[in-house]
């Protein structure tokens, strides 16, 4: 029996994977892709874990003209069947690889020190190029300076363009620049040093890239298109092939028959659908099926084949977050709850994403958050709007944990709390919902201050449910059923179990010569007539229309009384 190949998982040195016989999924033929592009300088914006990293490796082991015998690490692979006008190409130029993934930092000096510590690096890998008189003297005395930190940060900036001079001359043969995850640097100085961070990329990456007689090729990959920024301004020997594009579309994440193999060489006994169900919904252009790597590579290696959300333990996006639990989000809250719902929301994507712009235009987070992977494309409305929705399973309860931490972190609702108050609304116990949901929706109100809207209280309220039950109800609001707009209503998955319908209704709060027993009669008066509303106008019809049984249907009146809430009647 043939030995099973290993994975190296998290490895992303191409040439390590194949010398040690580690099992490798053969996207060689984006190599191909490449040489045929029309356009010099590529920039391929992808997910996190999508295998960018991978792909540039292999990249450099194909077209490094230091090693030969790194032809050998393809002879086996899809690339060596292409033509012989692909296969000239291999060993054949000296190349510029820099990798930006690792550029997490806090401040500019810390971020600083990481670029230049990578440019040393690079610049130490190609030191032969001291030898001899091949560069003058002064070239020869900032080539030493960079090597021990002691370059001006003008020297740093157009340390790109020199080197790939520098090495055309040595070599006679045009350079190809690799440079890994970009904009890392440029999302770490988000509110921070921006300017700083985008003013030095704009120098090293425009010099490397922009009127290089030097150049043959360059591959630039990232999350984002940043290209506003004018990091790439005035470069128009670039193509940029996004998500939105069908050119690449299948050399990043896994199509539905690499998955199939992976499963069938690992002897995976989990039904497909399954996996399908919690790791499979992204598109890239016109291709569908596209898996996320990393989940479905922990998933293979997990003990008893454990699902999990991998994708999101890999790298925190705290900005999205942030952007999700603030305050004035409730838009964004609202649409979030669309997505969980399985709703899909229509949005504008602006491919040039500007980081500063995010704080006055609210619409680019669905920018962000689709080109960083926590949502797909369905298809395109008309040029720029799209239909957008949560991949899959796995995204889903990213979603819901967010919401639950907003809920525990800001609203200051105890998670034990919600759970406790939406199972006692699902089972009919609703003297014990009343209860709960009083300290709720208290929690909720303080949070929002003195909220005239108390709209924005419901919908972080649904939310919650949303968090809490999103996989057994479909939960709906504002919407027609029967001969009017019930306020919220839980369809079950399940047939056998409750439905519920909610109605809300505001009064005012206690009159200066209003008593207590008044009060409450009013109170009563308004919960009956809610409970009327409900029957009267069937707002229960849709979920007699989902196969519930009248008798699992809960009906419930929910009365304000400015930020107190009633729903049963008391004597």
């Amino acid at each position: 029996m043939k030995e099973r190949k290993k994975l190296n998982l998290g490895h992303s040195d191409f040439k390590d994977i194949i010398l040690n016989n580690n099992y490798f999924v053969d996207k060689t033929l984006f190599i191909e892709e490449v040489l045929k592009a029309e356009k010099a300088v590529l920039l391929l914006p992808r997910p996190r874990r999508f295998g960018k990293t991978l792909n540039l490796s292999m990249l450099r082991y194909f077209f490094d003209k230091k090693e030969p015998k790194n032809k050998d690490l393809f002879k086996d692979l899809k690339i060596w069947q292409t033509g012989e006008d692909i296969k000239k190409h291999c060993c054949k130029y000296p190349v510029i690889y820099l990798t930006f993934k690792d550029a997490k930092k806090d401040t500019w000096k810390s971020c600083y020190e990481f670029i230049i510590s990578e440019i040393v690096n690079l610049y130490s890998t190609h030191d032969y190029l001291l030898e001899g008189n091949m560069l003058k003297n002064h070239e020869k005395e900032i080539f030493q300076n960079i090597l021990i930190k002691k370059a001006s940060e003008t020297e740093f900036e157009i340390s790109l363009k020199q080197l790939s001079e520098y090495l055309e001359r040595y070599h006679n043969e045009k350079v190809v620049v690799l440079i890994d995850e970009y904009d890392t640097p440029i999302q770490a100085s988000h509110n921070k040093f921006y300017k700083y961070a985008i003013s030095f990329m704009r120098s090293l990456l425009s010099g490397a890239l922009k009127d290089n007689t030097s150049l043959y090729k360059g591959i630039i990959t990232g999350i984002l298109r940043v290209s506003k920024e004018s990091i790439f301004t005035g470069l128009n020997n670039i193509s940029v092939y996004s998500i939105l594009d069908d050119e690449f579309s299948d050399k990043f994440g896994f199509t539905e028959p690499e998955v199939k193999q992976i499963i069938k060489d690992f002897n995976i006994k989990t039904e497909y659908s399954e996996i399908k169900k919690w790791y499979d919904g992204y598109k890239f252009g016109e291709l569908t099926k596209i898996y996320n790597p990393w989940s479905i590579l922990n998933f293979v290696v997990s003990k008893n084949e454990r699902f999990k959300t991998y994708w999101t333990n890999s790298s925190a996006n705290e900005l999205i977050k942030n952007e999700i639990k603030k305050k004035d989000a409730e838009h964004v809250r609202k649409d979030i709850l669309k997505l969980i719902n399985k709703e899909v929301i229509v949005k504008d994507l602006e491919e040039n994403f500007v980081f500063p712009d995010l704080q006055k235009r609210k619409s680019l987070l669905w920018t962000l958050l689709t080109y960083s992977g926590y949502l797909t494309i369905q298809k395109e409305i008309r040029l720029g709007e799209y239909e957008l929705l949560i991949p899959n399973y796995e995204l889903k309860i990213i979603f819901k944990k967010t919401i639950l931490e907003w809920f525990e972190t800001d609203i200051k609702v105890i998670k034990s709390l919600l759970i406790d108050t939406t199972n006692y609304l699902i089972n009919n116990n609703i003297a014990q919902f009343e209860t709960g949901f009083k300290e709720i929706i208290g929690d909720t109100f303080s949070y929002y201050d003195t909220a005239k809207n108390h709209e924005y209280v419901y919908h972080s309220y649904i939310l919650g449910l949303l968090a809490i039950i999103g996989d057994d109800y479909l939960i709906k609001s504002n919407r027609e059923s029967g001969k009017g707009r019930y306020d919220i209503m839980l369809i079950p998955n399940d047939k056998t179990k409750n439905g519920v319908v909610i109605e809300i209704k505001q009064i005012k709060e206690q009159f200066k010569k209003e008593n207590k027993k008044d009060l409450r009669q009013r109170i009563n008066k308004n919960i009956e007539t809610a409970l009327n509303q409900i029957n009267k106008n069937k707002y229960y019809k849709e979920l007699i229309d989902n196969k519930i049984k009248e008798d699992n249907i809960i009906k419930v009146p929910i009365v304000f009384v400015g930020k107190e809430p009633y729903i049963t009647i008391e004597k």
